[in-house]
């Protein structure tokens, strides 16, 4: 297996499927993931090649992103194949990006150091200011209010409600992007939310006070 050979034809094809995307989930936003990938495989001392792999090709079968998440996963494990993939790649790969999603705050934890990290480069791309204008960004493909204050945030989401989850993005924030911090699997990832979790509730901070004309 040509693991730079894979890696090149899965930036090429995934750049092909997402570059237009327009809720959040677009090729720059896998590009930073295999970024953050690469970085925290180095220091963690993880297989950098399956994690960037996974990382680049994890929105591939993201509900947020396709309309039929089975035949999106069997769509890219026959990709994976012709493109020369071995048997422990393809397995490995494939059990990252089914089991990396938040759903709700209820999926198990990742079983592997590679998926760990995956997972952790992801959620660092939901916050700070790149998850705020993600945020907003998937909000308005949306069609979401920016704050409804007479709808609080819900402390519990089943995988269903989550996905059905209609609510100003505002809310997200509070539902989701606010507990990112404390469920990084790594300690560079720690290190890394710790401040872009800082920047998260500098923003909300300002958002609210602007909201009730305080500011």
């Amino acid at each position: 297996m040509d693991r730079e050979h894979l890696l090149a034809a899965a930036r090429a094809h995934v750049r092909a499927r997402l570059e237009g995307e327009g809720s959040g989930h677009d090729w720059w936003h896998i590009e930073r993931v295999a970024r953050l990938a690469r970085r925290l495989a180095a220091e963690e001392g993880a297989d950098g090649f399956l994690c960037e792999l996974a990382a680049l090709t994890h929105d591939l079968i993201d509900w947020k992103v396709v309309p039929d998440e089975a035949r999106a996963l069997a769509d890219l494990r026959v990709w994976l194949i012709e493109q020369g993939a071995d048997e422990a790649t393809l397995a490995a790969v494939l059990e990252i990006i089914t089991t990396m999603s938040f759903k709700g705050g209820n999926q198990q934890p990742m079983r592997t150091l590679e998926g760990q990290i995956v997972q952790d480069a992801d959620r660092l791309d939901a916050i700070g200011a790149i998850g705020i204008a993600r945020a907003f960004t998937y909000g308005g493909a949306k069609g979401l209010p920016l704050h409804t204050p007479e709808t609080p945030p819900r402390e519990q989401m089943t995988a269903a409600e989550y996905r059905a989850n209609q609510a100003a993005t505002i809310n997200h924030f509070h539902e989701k992007l606010l507990r990112l911090r404390d469920r990084m699997n790594t300690a560079t990832a720690r290190r890394l939310a710790a401040h872009r979790h800082a920047v998260l509730e500098a923003f909300l901070a300002e958002f609210l006070a602007e909201w009730e004309g305080e500011r």
